[in-house]
């Protein structure tokens, strides 16, 4: 399961995880064509996938998702929770709603994908949990409080999770990127943050795709807690 999967860094990575021979389930919320065309990629490469829409942010709608999907007789192995909006605004005039919405998505959204398929993990003794953060999560960023919270709330989730299901083989950390080329990166002003990155240019979502497959294998089965970071450098 990829969450936020029809666009960007979750795109990538249900593309990522389907070459490694998995079957993907491609989450999304709104983008109906853009989440059937990575299915669409997936199978060109004789891969197996099917898009499933809900809110993240909604647990009855995750419920009825997990419900359609028979996850209670076919397992989910793998949950990459990726899904994550921004509404940035300096504090003192934010939104309670636009609080809401970054947290809820982040955050609340990580409980309700991933705390129904935890038992069935623990009783097969395999799991994979990996959590998509931000470098504002780690060292915070001007305009986005709602962000930084949800985000580090997030990599402090990771880190106790890790050490709640270690004994079980279920392994939980989370990948960091950086500057990566996607939407998101529209309205920044690219040339100031690239002076922040030692290897001078943006990355690419197959890159952090790498990293995510990566802590999804088995050669990764000694790694917990851990957040990686796919940033060039980025000093954040």
């Amino acid at each position: 399961m990829v969450t936020g999967a029809s666009r960007g860094i979750g795109a990538a990575v249900a593309v990522r995880l389907a070459r490694g021979g998995h079957r993907v389930i491609v989450g999304y919320r709104e983008r109906r064509e853009s989440a059937a065309e990575v299915v669409g990629r997936i199978r060109e490469e004789h891969g197996d996938a099917e898009a499933i829409q809900f809110d993240v942010a909604d647990p009855a709608a995750v419920a009825r998702a997990f419900e359609t999907l028979g996850v209670k007789e076919d397992p989910i192995d793998i949950v990459v929770n990726n899904a994550a909006v921004t509404r940035d605004a300096v504090f003192a005039g934010m939104r309670r709603d636009d609080w809401r919405l970054v947290v809820d998505t982040s955050l609340d959204g990580f409980f309700n994908v991933t705390q129904p398929l935890v038992m069935s993990m623990m009783r097969r003794r395999w799991g994979r949990i990996i959590n998509l953060v931000s470098h504002s999560g780690v060292s915070g960023n001007r305009g986005q409080v709602n962000y930084s919270a949800a985000k580090g709330g997030l990599i402090a989730a990771t880190k106790a999770l890790a050490k709640e299901l270690a004994s079980r083989s279920v392994t939980v950390n989370a990948v960091c990127p950086g500057l990566i080329d996607t939407e998101m990166l529209a309205s920044i002003d690219m040339a100031a943050m690239l002076a922040r990155v030692p290897l001078g240019r943006i990355g690419r979502p197959e890159e952090v795709a790498e990293a995510v497959g990566f802590l999804a294998s088995e050669q990764a089965s000694y790694i917990i807690g851990h957040v990686l970071r796919v940033d060039g450098g980025f000093s954040g």
